[in-house]
């Protein structure tokens, strides 16, 4: 199997940045839309990630996990039908079941917050992702201590544009799919898109004789309606349906993709949400106020024993299945200052915004071992004020400083007779200097502040000590650059930056005998070290070669050690590495243009091992995904062959160790069981673009 060494990345980077300059072609500027103003990519004071809808489209991508390691210092883990838990710079969740959510990387779509609930990260008419690295506590609050990553959607705009797709692949995959806008009238302007798509995976169940108990099987669709009420005033109504409904069917005895559930589970989502933006626009500046409602029901379940009643001695069997009811409203009313309300004798310019976001989740668990079902209640209201200025120093020199002060009230009740409520006030924000020219691009040097709720473990098995964990708070520390050379043929954004993360959360789970058997079971256990530090480098790259050839590497580089911390076993650990953060990632590629019609991309993933957790010692391996696809292009039409993991690599996107789930030993020997990635698989697309 191969292995990359870091120094052959840095090698594929180091020799795509310097390679000879060639002849000049306009930068084409990236506005992103998570920054309060709208910058481009290029004057972001922070270190961002721009996944394109051009990118998405040379991957054939349908969901937000094939495309996260394009960017540098992204990780994911599975664990359920799609991965849907993101970690950034080594921080984020990797599971959840039955406590309540408290994400540490934000997740949006346009202005709707579904932080927690990334399996509705399909990719059908989504313009671009935007991954933004390290604390966004100004803009984001208690949601994105680690990072933000959002989804842009093509809006409605004045003139008629579309697109029709359709794709066969192997696995029994397939997609449908179809989006269109135009204008009513001369102050109306719509977009619809709906999308339909299945595939029946990559694992086979050898008791079912199935091969689509780990199936996808997903729905999008999307409506988007811009009023123009008058030169002023501009009101955005989107309203977004998503209908998963995906196997899961994972884990096998023998690691080989061949499972012998009887009970297959599954990973089940079904969301509606509104939302309004209205943009009036002043002398002085601008008001903008976003009302967002979304409602998702959730279900998630799997076959504990991972196999059927009488391969287990005792006829033993058992389920363990989540239902969650979960509803998110918010308010975000934003004044943004302009040139003419210049503050400090017209140095700065200013943003002032209040927020407050109500958000209620119930769960019921079903567990076959339980002596009955397990309920439980989880509200958090959160007010924030929060404000931005940006002072001109000198004609080049600028400083950024932003604040954000939240209040969050917490409640929780179970069936269990657990109860407990919190009343945190937290605080976060950032002060950047900035350094700008036409000639040299942007230097900047910040110091940003995130944070996260702190909250309760439910499992009513675990001690009173481990019932609560306190909030987290994690200052980055970052130096930066952008930068155009070789008259604009070559891109470059570097950034290195170091975390302090006090009270850093830590996800751990232990193993408890089931009665009566010899099996066991999982219980979960968050709770809280002294010291997290994270530190490391990010480093994004596109050189366009000539008029037809351009080339690219993202590479990151991290190390995630935390310190001072007793796991869920009783065990004090001095110091250990952070799950979910291998020391590199990479993404390196090419697109050839050979000519106007024909076009051929290639590119590959890599990363080095990792922990899967921080309450045991297995490791994911070193690994490179290579991707290709192939495209001819007549008039609005677009036919192309392609292939993921073109050479089937064996990789996992989530792992246990440190117990045995077999009974043909009598469960006597730990061993590791991993959830393997996808193989190889080829397929076919045809897009209609206008």
């Amino acid at each position: 199997m191969y292995k990359p060494s870091l120094q052959y990345s840095v090698l594929i980077a180091l020799s795509i940045a310097y390679a000879s300059p060639a002849a000049t072609e306009d930068i084409e500027i990236i506005a992103v839309t998570a920054d309060f103003r709208g910058k481009s990519q290029a004057d972001i004071t922070s270190s961002v990630s721009i996944i394109t809808d051009s990118m998405i489209n040379d991957r054939l991508a349908q969901h937000l996990e094939e495309v996260l390691n394009v960017a540098p210092n992204l990780n994911f883990s599975s664990g359920a039908g799609r991965g849907r838990f993101i970690q950034i710079r080594g921080i984020g969740e990797r599971s959840q079941f039955s406590e309540p959510m408290n994400p540490s990387v934000g997740f949006i779509i346009d202005d709707m917050d579904f932080s927690g609930v990334a399996s509705i990260g399909t990719l059908f008419d989504v313009e671009q992702v935007e991954v933004l690295r390290g604390p966004q506590g100004t803009a984001f609050g208690a949601s994105a201590m680690a990072g933000v990553i959002k989804l842009k959607t093509a809006d409605p705009s004045s003139t008629a544009s579309g697109q029709f797709k359709v794709g066969l692949a192997q696995q029994n995959t397939w997609e449908l799919a179809g989006a269109y806008g135009d204008a009513i009238n001369d102050q109306w302007q719509y977009r619809a898109a709906v999308q339909q798509f299945k595939s029946d995976g990559f694992i086979e169940n050898i008791h079912l004789n199935r091969d689509d108990t780990d199936n996808l099987d997903e729905f999008t669709s999307r409506l988007k309606l811009r009023y123009l009420a008058s030169d002023d005033l501009t009101v955005d109504f989107a309203w977004q349906y998503f209908d998963i409904d995906n196997g899961y069917d994972a884990f096998s005895l023998d690691n080989d993709g061949k499972t012998r559930s009887d009970e297959p589970g599954f990973d089940r989502q079904e969301t509606h949400a509104f939302g309004i933006n209205a943009h009036w626009r002043q002398s002085w500046g601008n008001i903008k106020t976003i009302v967002t409602h979304n409602t998702s029901d959730l279900a998630y379940g799997y076959d504990e024993d991972w196999t059927f009643v009488g391969f287990h001695p005792f006829e033993y069997r058992s389920t363990d299945y989540y239902f969650r009811d979960r509803d998110n409203s918010s308010i975000d009313v934003r004044l943004t200052g302009n040139n003419n309300s210049l503050l400090f004798s017209d140095t700065t310019r200013w943003i002032a915004g209040f927020f407050y976001r109500q958000t209620d989740e119930s769960l019921l668990r079903q567990y076959t071992f339980a002596d009955d079902d397990f309920t439980s209640d989880y509200g958090v209201d959160s007010v924030a004020l929060y404000g931005e200025l940006e002072t001109r120093l000198a004609s080049n020199w600028q400083l950024i400083s932003g604040l954000r002060l939240e209040n969050t009230q917490v409640d929780y009740v179970d069936s269990k007779q657990f109860s407990d409520n919190a009343d945190d006030t937290l605080v976060g924000g950032k002060l950047v200097l900035e350094y700008q020219t036409e000639q040299s691009g942007l230097w900047y040097a910040g110091i940003y502040r995130g944070y996260k709720l702190g909250g309760f473990n439910p499992d009513q098995r675990i001690s009173n000590a481990q019932r609560l964990f306190d909030p987290e708070y994690n200052w980055n520390y970052e130096l930066g650059t952008k930068q155009f050379f070789f008259e604009q043929q070559l891109t470059l954004s570097a950034a290195v930056f170091y975390m302090d993360r006090t009270d850093t959360q830590i996800s751990d789970f232990t193993t408890i005998a089931i009665d009566d058997t010899d099996a066991t079971s999982f219980v979960d256990v968050i709770s809280n070290a002294d010291i997290g530090k994270n530190y490391g480098l990010e480093l994004q790259t596109r050189y366009n070669l000539n008029e037809t050839i351009s080339v690219f590497a993202n590479l990151g580089l991290l190390r995630a050690k935390f310190e001072g911390y007793r796991n869920a076993k009783g065990e004090f650990v001095g110091k250990q590495d952070q799950a979910q953060a291998p020391d590199y990632t990479f993404n390196i590629g090419i697109d050839w243009h050979p000519s106007d019609k024909f076009s051929v991309h290639v590119e590959a993933d890599g990363k080095d091992q990792f922990r899967f957790s921080d309450g045991h010692n297995e490791l994911s391996q070193a690994f490179v995904l290579w991707h290709a696809k192939a495209t001819y292009e007549l008039n609005d039409w677009q036919l192309s062959l392609w292939a993921k993991n073109l050479f089937d690599e064996t990789y996992y996107v989530r792992g246990f160790g440190g117990f045995s789930n077999d009974p043909r030993d009598e469960y006597a020997f730990p061993e590791p069981y991993y959830q393997i990635g996808d193989g190889r698989q080829v397929g076919v697309t045809a897009q209609f673009v206008f």
